[in-house]
């Protein structure tokens, strides 16, 4: 039903219509979870890059009968490991259309797959995909608190 693929660094010039529908994609179905086009294509510039200390990946559905992306998933690698996760799961959406339908979970586990190491990711307590991350064995270790520069 859907075409599952993964976008690995060194590919965003191959690939720079699927890069650009995903981040659109995320802009428009992030809902109030969202942020400002220009981050989601920051975010996708870390994960595509070969430059040291970047890297990660993008994971997209791609459903070939509605010619539309379904979900994306974009990962970033942090460089690190033990005391800070190796993968920071920074945005996961799908579309209102195909909620409900096991994509989701679909797209975890295809990230979850391919990361080398442990994966994070922030989740608001009142978003529903918070009981599909429990499912698939994500905890909640810590409170997360953040000191915003004036």
């Amino acid at each position: 039903m859907f075409d599952i693929t993964v976008i690995e660094p060194g590919e965003k010039e191959k690939k720079e219509h699927e890069v650009t529908s995903v981040v659109d994609f995320l802009f428009e179905h992030l809902d109030q979870f969202g942020d400002p086009k220009q981050d989601i294509m920051k975010c996708a510039d870390y994960a595509l890059s070969t430059g040291p200390g970047y890297g990660g990946f993008i994971v997209r559905a791609w459903d070939p009968e509605k010619k539309q992306v379904a979900g994306a998933v974009i990962v970033n690698e942090t460089g690190m490991n033990g005391y800070i996760p190796e993968n920071l799961l920074v945005y996961i959406a799908v579309h209102g259309g195909y909620r409900g339908k096991g994509l989701g979970k679909n797209l975890m586990k295809t990230a979850m797959d391919r990361a080398k190491g442990d994966i994070a990711l922030h989740v608001e307590p009142d978003n529903p995909a918070r009981y599909l991350y429990e499912k698939l064995g994500f905890t909640n270790k810590y409170l997360e608190m953040r000191y915003k520069q004036k």
